[in-house]
């Protein structure tokens, strides 16, 4: 027989077991709620402890989202930029908006906070003051969350020291301070970012180790990665680069257009394009405006520019090319002869490099500082030399290149380099191409059809320009278009433009971001490239 010990629970136990554990979970769980009610309601007590003993708690803390909403209207010439603050608004009271870069407690009556404002950065210390500064504002300030947005209310004050670490020889004396918005943990430290391989090799000497943040971490997170001085000044270069190009232009009687990005056939031809269905229709993205801007001159323009997205489908895994990127394109009618080009591009190239030099200083600093390089060396009167010229000293030098095939990458560098040696300059022009290499919209020449009438421009040792005269004789142009395996019906409206009339003429394309990264000397096109498009990345 069984005992009574060794028999299992009747059914009812066993239920009335159930309904005991739910009772006693039941139970915690209120016991729980109500320990966390008693804590909030603590803390909502304590901060109104704290509020009714801090007299000064106006002075400072988060802006109410209702105060952002562009609720009122006010002067903005109350604002001060960062930038601004020098020796001569000592004793000013100003009012500056910008990031917390770093922030650093000095016990519990002092902070210090510096704050960044497009690349400028101003030390600001909160200080214990009877009317102005409480303990519990330094304790917010020492607890602001780096690259923050803060507006700080104070007086600008001259140390008698230098300031180290900071663009500006000034410090604010806080007297109110308030978060607009909150930055969350950094997935980067934007100290990191900034730092030159120098200094991070220096460092590894000397025993310390340094962060230092690869290229596809940065591109990862662009927004921060964009915070950095270097980048900052990157960027403004290449907004100035614009700029003149177009000013320049417009100065010499082009006018810009725009002109469609969707197409039926390939601009250039081959197939490095963007293939997408338009309305059931076969169409890619352009290449180049190239053939719309000499349409533009078919229409009595007579001289056009544009300044916008070009698109290339290669697989090039280099430091210089992207599948997406900013050309900008000239086209103009010829009187004579394709040099009157070349005339444009060597003034053109001139004016924007003089005016980098005079207007750019700081930012050219900024880029120096993490990337160092020397200066771009150029003449007044740009260089040019034919392509057999550019042949012949590669061989003179032992360098064996086809005299009727293209430069390689490394012919051109080595070029570059013969160049800078016998003329003192890393900017120059190399023309009369092999007309084999060229687009089969550009013109033999009248003397030797085994060549163009086009012409490369370099910038230390790289191509960043290709430019030609173009055939405007649409039976030429068909012949030409065959021979380069292009179907004719593809560009048949791009041919019928040049059967009721059509002037000699020519132009030149050149890449954007190419230009400032050679200029600034980087060895990467992604680092003057906004947010780059390659073979592998289409994000962020």
């Amino acid at each position: 027989m069984s005992t009574p010990e060794s028999q299992p629970p009747s059914e009812d136990a066993a239920s009335v077991s159930k309904k005991a554990a739910k009772k006693e979970a039941a139970k915690q769980e209120k016991l729980r709620r109500r320990q966390e009610q008693e804590a909030l309601a603590a803390a909502t007590r304590s901060l109104a402890v704290d509020d009714e003993q801090d007299p000064l708690a106006a002075n400072y803390g988060d802006v109410p989202l209702n105060e952002i909403q562009s609720k009122t209207v006010e002067d903005v010439s109350r604002w001060t930029e960062v930038g601004a603050l020098t020796n001569t608004s000592e004793n000013r009271s100003v009012l500056i908006r910008g990031r917390a870069q770093t922030i650093r407690a000095v016990g519990k009556n002092m902070a210090f906070v510096v704050v960044r404002e497009r690349g400028f950065t101003v030390q600001c210390v909160a200080t214990v003051q009877p009317d102005t500064v409480s303990r519990q504002m330094v304790k917010y300030v020492a607890g602001l969350s780096r690259e923050s947005i803060i507006d700080i209310e104070g007086v600008v004050s001259v140390p008698s020291v230098e300031i180290k670490g900071t663009t500006q020889q000034v410090e604010v004396q806080v007297r109110k301070l308030y978060c607009v918005s909150k930055a969350a943990v950094l997935p980067i430290n934007i100290e990191d970012a900034a730092r030159s391989d120098a200094e991070i090799e220096k460092a590894l000497q000397a025993g310390e180790k340094l962060v230092r943040v690869n290229q596809d971490t940065r591109l990862n997170n662009r927004v921060l990665d964009l915070r950095t001085p270097a980048n900052q000044g990157i960027f403004r270069i290449q907004s100035q680069v614009g700029t003149i190009f177009r000013q320049f232009l417009l100065s010499e009687g082009f006018f810009e257009i725009h002109t469609p990005k969707l197409i039926a056939g390939s601009s250039e031809g081959g197939a490095a394009v963007f293939r997408l269905d338009y309305k059931g229709q076969p169409a890619c993205l352009a290449q180049s405006p190239q053939l719309h801007k000499q349409m533009a001159i078919c229409g009595d323009f007579g001289r056009v520019f544009e300044i916008g997205g070009v698109y290339r489908a290669e697989d090039s895994y280099t430091h210089r090319h992207l599948c997406e990127f900013i050309g900008l394109d000239l086209e103009m009618e010829i009187k004579s002869h394709y040099s009157e080009v070349m005339d444009i591009v060597g003034r053109l190239f001139v004016t924007i490099f003089d005016t980098l030099n005079k207007t750019c200083e700081k930012e050219l600093e900024a880029v120096g500082r993490q990337y160092p390089f020397e200066p771009l060396k150029y003449l007044p009167e740009t260089l040019r030399l034919t392509f057999e010229e550019g042949i012949q000293m590669l061989k003179d030098a032992g360098v064996e290149v086809d005299p009727m095939g293209d430069l390689n990458t490394e012919a051109e560098r080595k070029l570059g380099q013969l160049v800078l040696e016998k003329y003192g300059t890393e900017f120059y022009i190399l023309h009369r191409y092999p007309l084999a290499v060229r687009p089969f919209y550009t013109m033999p020449c009248h003397d030797n059809l085994a060549y163009s009438n086009s012409f490369d421009v370099f910038i230390r040792g790289e191509e960043i320009i290709s430019g030609a005269q173009r055939v405007h004789v649409p039976e030429l142009l068909a012949e030409r278009a065959q021979a380069c395996g292009i179907e004719l019906k593809t560009i048949s409206t791009y041919i019928d433009a040049f059967r009721y009339g059509a002037p000699p003429h020519g132009g030149f394309g050149v890449g954007l971001e190419r230009v400032v990264m050679l200029f600034c000397g980087l060895n990467n096109i992604r680092k003057t490239s906004l947010f780059p498009r390659d073979p592998l990345r289409i994000a962020p």
